[in-house]
């Protein structure tokens, strides 16, 4: 924990290499002395220091000290998940008429993005700077038949900080042959700053009045079930762990939440605002904005006493993920928005992640 310091603008250094190529660390920080620190390794945001309603800075992600911990990684940190983030049941899609057998786990099903997704690429990149805004754009080219999926997707992941402590993520996308997208951050938040204490306590408000069910294989059903008298009640404001002990099926499935919650029916280039998240001890908020159909709550149930940034070790709930995403297995889902990419066309997705102070 610390107070902010005067610079303002991105800092770079050499971090590591990964197949004889540059892994970097780069700084960005605003007038307010917030401070993001990412990696063109899986666009990854390996730390956020906001300030709490005293003024005092401290790390609200979860994350690793070194390059090689997020080489061994099996849960995502703070990366961009892809090319198709969450799960597709069995992993054998068909697209326009043709079908592809992607990556699968031993479960039998695609997760975020196959055995090697983008979370373990190495980004090009491109530093810019503004008068309020400072930021980066990531750079990968997936090749045809990476991870099984068609075509070969050019991508640019763009990461803005600016002075009003807005974290913008956006997403464009284009491809030579039909294929799948769908992308989101997977940073774990935890806004008291200390990754010890469970997020247990932390508020949660989803604007949301449907969630998706999963069966045994945590894969959507296909329905949209309604929030109205369960655990999935977000609705207003509630404490993550206000229903965890619920004797809920949805909840053992999963050891806690891991579900979709629906912003939109239909895709559609609307901001809509998603979710708040908010800690009351420190006085910090987070607003979820995104032009996703999608928010997914994911509360950490598999973290298991994990080695973190600090010396800190990160029990099962030590953080949440918000991942602004489509619909999971939608592509085996004809009533969910489509996540088909097709030459020609632009994929563009946009999150903000908004931060505030309350008393």
């Amino acid at each position: 924990m610390n107070k902010p310091s005067s610079l303002v603008g991105i800092e770079q250094s050499k971090w590591g290499s990964v197949n004889d190529q540059d892994v970097c660390l780069f700084t960005l920080q605003n007038k307010k002395g917030t401070r993001l620190t990412v990696t063109n390794y899986g666009a990854t945001a390996q730390s956020l220091f906001t300030a709490d309603k005293h003024g005092i800075l401290a790390d609200i992600l979860l994350g690793y000290p070194n390059l090689a911990d997020y080489q061994e990684d099996d849960f995502y940190m703070g990366c961009v998940v892809g090319r198709y983030a969450n799960r597709i049941a069995g992993g054998r899609v068909v697209i326009d008429g043709k079908e592809h057998q992607l990556a699968t786990r031993s479960g039998g099903y695609h997760q975020h993005g196959g055995v090697q997704g983008f979370n373990k690429k190495v980004f090009g990149y491109a530093i810019f700077e503004a008068e309020t805004s400072r930021g980066i754009h990531f750079t990968y080219t997936s090749q045809h038949l990476e991870e099984g999926f068609p075509g070969t997707l050019t991508l640019q992941v763009t990461y803005t900080l600016d002075d009003a402590d807005n974290w913008i993520i956006e997403y464009r996308a284009s491809t030579d042959q039909a294929t799948l997208v769908n992308l989101t951050q997977h940073a774990y938040f935890n806004l008291s700053g200390q990754p010890g204490q469970l997020i247990d306590g932390h508020e949660l408000k989803i604007n949301s009045n449907y969630y998706l069910p999963v069966n045994a294989m945590q894969v959507p059903t296909g329905k949209l079930a309604s929030v109205a008298n369960t655990p999935f009640n977000f609705s207003s404001f509630k404490k993550i762990g206000k229903d965890l002990a619920t004797d809920h099926e949805q909840l053992r499935l999963s050891r806690g939440y891991d579900h979709s919650f629906v912003l939109k029916k239909a895709s559609s280039p609307a901001l809509v605002h998603a979710a708040v998240l908010r800690e009351k001890k420190s006085g910090r908020e987070l607003n979820v904005y995104t032009t996703e159909p999608a928010v997914h709550l994911y509360t950490g149930n598999f973290l298991d006493n994990l080695a973190g940034k600090n010396q800190q070790r990160y029990p099962q709930r030590a953080g949440l993920c918000l991942e602004t995403q489509h619909f999971p297995d939608a592509p085996n889902q004809p009533d969910f928005p489509a996540t088909t990419l097709r030459p020609g066309e632009e994929f563009y997705s946009k999150t903000i992640f908004k931060f505030s102070v309350t008393s």
